[in-house]
């Protein structure tokens, strides 16, 4: 990935269109900032999500991932970090990988 990718990707929500006008996070949702990896800077929209389903983590579709095409990069958030409640960036997922 080069620096102009990088720059297309930053505080854009995970899911939204490279192309789409308004690809930004909304000030009435609840995301998680994903941290190192292929979808470094990217926002994770998890609002409604309970506290158990944060701490599980996630495995998100990219074309950037180690096993291309159809790569899954892996998003945990780190044990006692942190998290506040409502709307914007309420935690943090940090890469832990990459799966097929």
């Amino acid at each position: 990935m080069d620096r102009e990718d990088e720059q297309l990707l930053r505080r854009r929500v995970y899911g939204a269109d490279h192309d789409d006008p308004g690809p930004g996070p909304l000030g009435h949702r609840s995301y998680a900032e994903l941290v190192g990896g292929p979808l470094d800077g990217l926002l994770l929209d998890i609002t409604g999500w309970t506290p158990g389903e944060v701490d599980t983590g996630v495995a998100l579709a990219t074309e950037l991932g180690q096993f291309d095409p159809g790569s899954r990069a892996l998003y945990d958030p780190r044990p006692g970090e942190p998290r506040s409640a409502g709307p914007g960036v309420t935690c943090r997922f940090y890469n832990c990988g990459d799966t097929p």
